[in-house]
C-alpha cells in the first residue's frame, strides 16, 4: 500500500498519544553462546536434556545449529530491566546444569581441533526433529561446519497498539494489519539504509581465532596478530563478513521488502528454485539424508538477513505463510555480535540504542528500495565491517560521500526528541544517557566496541590465562553465586517436565515415512495463505 507521511518525525514526537504509547514498547532477546571445556575446547558433550528439559520444545533454553551452541529466548516484555533479568535467570539456569563447562563469551568460536568435534544439534526421533537435523546437515554441506558454531544476539522489537492508533490518526490513514506490516516494512528499508550504523558501534569481532581459518570458507585475506589472532587493522565484525554468516550465494538472491508481498514471493522462489551447485551435494542416499533439498534455500529460515519481519507462525506453517495470515507482528535484528563485556552478550546500553534507531527508521519517510540501491546498503555494511574503525572514512550512497563521523552526528542529532519522548516520566534520562555514552566513539572509533576488544584482545598476549576464558569464568562465577531474579525454581521444572513430555508426544505422533514427511511439508509450504484477519484494527 502507498504510505502517507503527513507528520515530520519530529512534530509526530510531539503528540502525547505517541508520546505516551512509546513508554509501552515490547522486547526479546534472543542469545547464542557455545558450551565450552574449562580447557577453552569446543564441548562435544550433548545438551543436559535431562536437567533443562528437551530442545525441540523447550519455550527459553535450546540450541542452535551445532549441539554446544546454545539459545536462550526471553518472553515478549515491555521493561529493559526485566528482560535482562530474564536472560540472567537462564544463564543460571544453564550453569546449574553444564557442570564444569563454561560458555563462550565472543562471537566467533574458540579453539576447533577437527571439525568432527562440532556435532549437529540432535532433536530426537520424530519427523519435526530429524527435519531439524537434516537441515543442519545441509547447512554444513552447502557453508561449512565453522560457520555453524558462529553465535550472536538477535533483538526482536515491536511498538504497541497505541501507537499504531495514534499514528494512523496522525497520518489519515486506517489502523490495519495491512497498514502495520507496510509501516513494519519501510522500517526495514530504513535500517537496510543504515545497517552498517550497528557494527560501527556494536561489532565485537575484528580479530578470529587462527584455527577458524583452517577450516572456514570464504576468501578474505586476514592478518594474522600475536596471540594466534587474526583479523584486520581496522575490522569491526568478521562475524558479518564473508567469512561469517553473509555469503555470496544469498546475496544474489535478489530479495526486497518494498512490500509483504514482494518480500514473501521472492523468499518463496528461493526455497523452489533449483541450485546446480547444491545439487552436486546429493539430497540422500538412502536412508542417510544430506540435506532437505537441493534448492537454493532448504527452508526460509536459511535466508541470512540482519533483519527479518516475523509473525508469529501457527503448527505446520512456514514463516512467510505466517506472514501472509497475520502481517507482521514484530521485527528481528540479527546483526548484534556477542557483547564480551556482558555476562549475557548484550547490555542495557545497547537495547535502548536499539529502541532509538527502530523507532528513528519506523518513523521516518521511507521510500522503496530497488535491488541495486539494497546492494549498495550492503556494500555499505562491508565496507564498515571490514574498516569502519578506519581514520576519516568516506561512505558514499545516494546522499553523497560523507563522512561516517558526519553521519553519525546527523543521526544523533535526529535521535534527540525520540530520546526526549521515551525519557519522559522518568526520573532519569536513560536514553540521552546512551546518545552521550556513544558519541565518544563517534569522535574516536578505537572507542567502539571493536576498538576497545582489539586493543584488550591485543595487549593480553602473553599473558597467563587467555582473556576470553578470564571473561567465561567470571560469567559463570557470577551468576552462579547469584539468585533467581525473575524466574523461580517451579519455573525450571515445569520448563523441563512439559519440554520433555510434549517432545515424546511429538515422537508418539509421527506417522510415515520421514520422506513423506518431507513431501507433504513442501506441498504445503507453497499454499498463499488466506488474509481472514485482515481488517481495519479497532
Amino acid at each position: 500500500m502507498q504510505l502517507h507521511y503527513g507528520l515530520a518525525p519530529d512534530a509526530l514526537l510531539e503528540l502525547p498519544e505517541i508520546r505516551s504509547s512509546l513508554q509501552h514498547l515490547q522486547r526479546g532477546i534472543e542469545r547464542e553462546a557455545l558450551r565450552i571445556t574449562p580447557q577453552g575446547r569446543l564441548a562435544t558433550t550433548l545438551h543436559p536434556e535431562s536437567q533443562l528439559g528437551a530442545t525441540l520444545t523447550h519455550p527459553h533454553i535450546t540450541t542452535d545449529y551445532a549441539e554446544a551452541l546454545m539459545e536462550f529466548i526471553t518472553p515478549v516484555a515491555r521493561s529493559v530491566q526485566e528482560t535482562l533479568a530474564q536472560l540472567r535467570d537462564l544463564h543460571r539456569i544453564t550453569f546449574n546444569a553444564i557442570g564444569d563447562e563454561l560458555l563462550w563469551p565472543l562471537s566467533m568460536p574458540c579453539y576447533v581441533n577437527e571439525l568432527s568435534d562440532i556435532r549437529i544439534a540432535q532433536y530426537g526421533s520424530s519427523h519435526t526433529g530429524q527435519m531439524k537435523q537434516v537441515y543442519r546437515k545441509g547447512l554444513t554441506h552447502r557453508y561449512g561446519a565453522m560457520m555453524q558454531t558462529i553465535a550472536g544476539v538477535h533483538y526482536n522489537f515491536s511498538v504497541p497498539d497505541s501507537f499504531w492508533k495514534a499514528l494512523s490518526q496522525a497520518n489519515g490513514e486506517i489502523d490495519s494489519v495491512e497498514y502495520r506490516s507496510s509501516r513494519y516494512f519501510a522500517l526495514i528499508r530504513n535500517f537496510k539504509r543504515l545497517a552498517w550504523v550497528i557494527p560501527y558501534f556494536f561489532g565485537a569481532s575484528p580479530l578470529l581465532c587462527q584455527s577458524f581459518l583452517k577450516h572456514a570458507n570464504g576468501d578474505l585475506e586476514l592478518e594474522k596478530y600475536p596471540g594466534g589472532w587474526a583479523g584486520l587493522p581496522y575490522a569491526t565484525s568478521l562475524r558479518m563478513s564473508d567469512l561469517g554468516y553473509t555469503n555470496k550465494e544469498q546475496a544474489e538472491l535478489g530479495i526486497t521488502y518494498n512490500s509483504l508481498e514482494e518480500y514473501v514471493a521472492g523468499l518463496r522462489r528461493a526455497v523452489f528454485t533449483p541450485s546446480k551447485s547444491f545439487e552436486a551435494i546429493g539430497v540422500r542416499a538412502g536412508d542417510d539424508w544430506k540435506q532437505l533439498n537441493s534448492n537454493i534455500l532448504q527452508i526460509e529460515n536459511e535466508f541470512y538477513s540482519p533483519i527479518r519481519p516475523k509473525q508469529v507462525a501457527k503448527s505446520g506453517e512456514t514463516p512467510t505463510q505466517a506472514l501472509e495470515r497475520g502481517g507482521v507482528e514484530y521485527i528481528e535484528v540479527r546483526a548484534l555480535d556477542v557483547n564480551p563485556w556482558s555476562s549475557v552478550g548484550i547490555t542495557e546500553t545497547q537495547m535502548r540504542f536499539l529502541d532509538m534507531f527502530l523507532l528513528h527508521c519506523l518513523i521516518s519517510p521511507s521510500a522503496d528500495l530497488s535491488i541495486e540501491e539494497q546492494l549498495d546498503t550492503e556494500r555499505l555494511v562491508t565496507e564498515v565491517v571490514l574498516e569502519g574503525r578506519k581514520p576519516h572514512l568516506v561512505l558514499t550512497d545516494e546522499a553523497g560521500a560523507i563522512s561516517v563521523q558526519e553521519r553519525l552526528e546527523n543521526l544523533f542529532e535526529a535521535f534527540q526528541p525520540i530520546a526526549e519522548a521515551l525519557d519522559e516520566s522518568r526520573e532519569s534520562t536513560p536514553y540521552h544517557d546512551v546518545i552521550n555514552e556513544l558519541t565518544v566513539a563517534i569522535e574516536d572509533p578505537e572507542q567502539t566496541m571493536s576498538g576497545k576488544l582489539s586493543a584488550h584482545l591485543q595487549n593480553s598476549v602473553g599473558d597467563q590465562e587467555h582473556p576470553a576464558m578470564v571473561w567465561a569464568e567470571q560469567y559463570k562465577q557470577q551468576l552462579q553465586t547469584s539468585s533467581l531474579e525473575f524466574y523461580t525454581s517451579e519455573h525450571v521444572e515445569q520448563w523441563r517436565e512439559e519440554s520433555l513430555s510434549a517432545k515424546a508426544k511429538v515422537e508418539q505422533d509421527s506417522e510415515g515415512s520421514f520422506a513423506e514427511f518431507l513431501e507433504a511439508y513442501f506441498n504445503r509450504a507453497q499454499e498463499k495463505k488466506q488474509r481472514a484477519e485482515w481488517g481495519a484494527l479497532k
